[in-house]
Formats: C-alpha cells, sequence, structure tokens
C-alpha cells in the first residue's frame, strides 16, 4: 500500500519513520512550501496513492482533504481545530465515495477513556448532585483550546444523556504531549479518570492502524470504528 503524508512536523515524522512497519511504502510528503492551500494535490501526485494521513493545521486540511478525496485518496485525518466546518469536509468524502477516519486522538487508551467516559455519564445523568469536569494541558505550542481530545470527551457524556453543565479548562505550558481527566464531584466524593501520553508516537501508530483499516472502505468513520469500540462521541 502506498502512502502520502500531509504535513512534515513531529507527527508527520513519526509517521513516516513507523510506515514501513504497518506495510506502507512511502508515495510523498505534502508540507507547506509544496502545498500552499492545497495546492500539491494533483492527479500527479495521488497516483497510486491509497491512503493520505494529515497531521497539518487546519487550515491546510480544510484546503487539501476534499482535493485528495476527489482524486480517490483516502483519508486519515488528526488535525483539529477545523471540526466548525465538519459538514463540508463530511461533504467531500461522501460525494468522492472514498473512506476517512478522522479522530481528534489516535491512542488506544485515550478512546478507551472515551468509552468509559460515556459509561461515567450514563450511569450518573440523573444525579445532580455530580458535577462533570474535563481539564486537558498541553505543550505551550498547541494551538487550539480547548483540544479536540477534551471536546471528544465533553461530547461522549452528553451524546450519554449526561445533561448538566461539563466544565472544560485547558492547559498550555512547557512540552506536555497531552493529559486529559474527567471528573465527576459529588458532596462527599470525587471520582476521576485520567489518561497521560508519554510518547507521541501512540498517536502515530494509532493513525497507521486506521490508515490501513481504511483501505477499501467508503464513508465518515472515527477510531471507535477502527478500534471496534461501538458508537461514541469523537
Amino acid at each position: 500500500m502506498r502512502l502520502l503524508i500531509v504535513g512534515h512536523g513531529r507527527m508527520g515524522r513519526l509517521v513516516e519513520q513507523l510506515a514501513p512497519d504497518y506495510g506502507f511504502e512511502m508515495a510523498g510528503i505534502l508540507e507547506i512550501d509544496s502545498n500552499a492551500d492545497g495546492s500539491g494535490v494533483s492527479a500527479e501526485t495521488c497516483r497510486g496513492v491509497d491512503v493520505a494521513v494529515d497531521f497539518s493545521t487546519a487550515e491546510a486540511t480544510l484546503a487539501t482533504a476534499p482535493r485528495l478525496a476527489a482524486e480517490g485518496v483516502n483519508l486519515v485525518v488528526g488535525t483539529t481545530g477545523w471540526q466548525d466546518r465538519e459538514a463540508e469536509i463530511r461533504k467531500a468524502i461522501e460525494s468522492a465515495g472514498v473512506g476517512a477516519v478522522v479522530a481528534a486522538n489516535f491512542s488506544l487508551g485515550a478512546n478507551l477513556m472515551s468509552a468509559l467516559a460515556a459509561t461515567m455519564g450514563r450511569l450518573l445523568k440523573d444525579k445532580d448532585a455530580y458535577g462533570a469536569w474535563i481539564h486537558e494541558a498541553h505543550h505551550k505550542a498547541k494551538t487550539d483550546s480547548p483540544s479536540g481530545t477534551a471536546l471528544m470527551l465533553k461530547r461522549a457524556l452528553e451524546d450519554a444523556g449526561y445533561a448538566l453543565p461539563v466544565d472544560v479548562a485547558s492547559t498550555r505550558a512547557g512540552w506536555v504531549p497531552g493529559t486529559h481527566t474527567v471528573g465527576f464531584d459529588g458532596p462527599a466524593e470525587s471520582l476521576t479518570l485520567t489518561h497521560d501520553v508519554r510518547d507521541r508516537a501512540t498517536f502515530a501508530h494509532g493513525a497507521l492502524e486506521a490508515a490501513r483499516w481504511v483501505v477499501g472502505r467508503k464513508g465518515w468513520h472515527t477510531m471507535r470504528d477502527v478500534l471496534g469500540l461501538g458508537p461514541g462521541g469523537n
């Protein structure tokens, strides 16, 4: 299988490094200098490409993803910050008849946490005395706040029927790869669930697993589909 990488920062380089372990041959890399406004996408650059993995920027994803889909390239998108325009990306995927895995977080742990958060929300949805909160911390260079994973966790609670307000807070400092905590606080006790990332390679491994999975599929999918966790927020 042939893989195209969109964005060549830390995540893009990790995906490139690990791609052979997942049976991929590199077809090319689109980065800021070669892909302004999606201009790097052409019939030539997409010839023989099975799937593209995108860890770029919100602006680059919005410009590049529809063009890749139109060229028949399946997509794995880990970029966040563009979700307010999700409808147009979904339309491009569906119109092109390709498959896409779109996730705020590709790690197994974060997606298991989302499933557990949904269970917590369902069990506590009628317990008005228990208030929910989410805190996330990332490195100082991360631009979107709150993180896409924090929004995924909030959506998991809401989709499970938890209707009370969910306070979401963010920290940007140092070099933190990513820490997310979901908590419920009651009159006499608290319950927390935390996921810590020690190595960004977990995201690259998950993205490549998703890339291998999406080839031959159509439509919009999440990492929960790849992992067989069933429906839930993403």
